[in-house]
């Protein structure tokens, strides 16, 4: 239902101010709204939250994986200390970080400015560690499924640690790569706290943060052009789940098959 409702808003020349869920009158006057008008660079904000959110998933998996592995199959100094850390770091709320986060980056844009606040890429560098937790847990719990025998019949044949996690591990591990890289993509694109907070001007701003300005207004709320914004903003995680659906089904049936 609520799905319903939004896209009757963005179809209804009247938003949600409607008697019914499905608009008697279709109209795309609020897609024309996000494009036509000035002072909405809705494509920029498109463009900004597709290079943002691309670069920070892509990241965050890499990270993960690399850390994952390391935690899953070599025993050094620090690895319990370490995976408790990173557990206890994921029971608390973003929101208790956001001042330190802040500050520390203004203090960065001092001396770097290209990677401090108002920037891009001091965002995507603040992502990196937003789900760094969730995700290397995530991934060492199926790198731990994988049989330690076939780490030890390659080194038999003479394979590097290292060719052993390229040739032989990382393949087998890329349902639940694109699965942690599908939920990574999807956090970021939904993410306004982090975005608002780093993002100071309207050419910087990702769809998340652009969008809001229609509906926090004291006296006015554009229902309509947000509830557009909002359909468009769920068309490049319905394109990702169709590039990704192949490798997520066999991760879920190889899951079903090893229970």
């Amino acid at each position: 239902m609520p799905v319903i409702w939004v896209i009757g808003a963005a179809f209804g020349p009247s938003g949600l101010t409607t008697q019914t869920v499905i608009p008697r009158v279709f109209s795309l006057d609020n897609f024309k709204v996000l494009f036509n008008d000035e002072n909405v660079p809705f494509a920029l904000w498109y463009r900004n939250s597709l290079l943002i959110c691309t670069s920070a998933a892509i990241m965050q998996v890499a990270i993960a994986t690399f850390a994952a592995y390391a935690f899953s199959r070599f025993r050094f100094k620090g690895r319990r200390l370490s995976l408790v850390g990173l557990l206890v770091l994921q029971m608390f709320p973003q929101l208790l970080s956001l001042v330190a986060i802040y500050l520390l980056m203004y203090r960065v844009s001092l001396i770097f400015p290209a990677i401090g606040t108002g920037s891009a890429l001091g965002l995507i560098l603040v992502y990196l560690g937003g789900a760094m937790g969730y995700n290397t847990y995530l991934l060492k719990g199926f790198f731990d499924s994988i049989p330690r025998e076939i780490d030890e019949a390659a080194k038999v044949d003479g394979a590097t640690a290292g060719q052993t996690f390229r040739q032989i591990i990382l393949p087998l591990a890329v349902p639940m790569l694109a699965v942690v890289m599908l939920l990574s993509f999807i956090g970021l694109l939904n993410d306004f706290l982090l975005a608002s907070l780093f993002l100071q001007t309207k050419e910087e701003y990702t769809l998340a943060v652009g969008l809001q300005a229609f509906v926090s207004g004291q006296y006015e709320q554009q229902w309509g052009p947000f509830a557009a914004g909002a359909l468009l903003t769920a068309l490049p995680i319905i394109v990702l789940f169709q590039f990704l659906q192949r490798y997520i089904v066999e991760g879920l049936s190889a899951g079903s098959v090893k229970g």
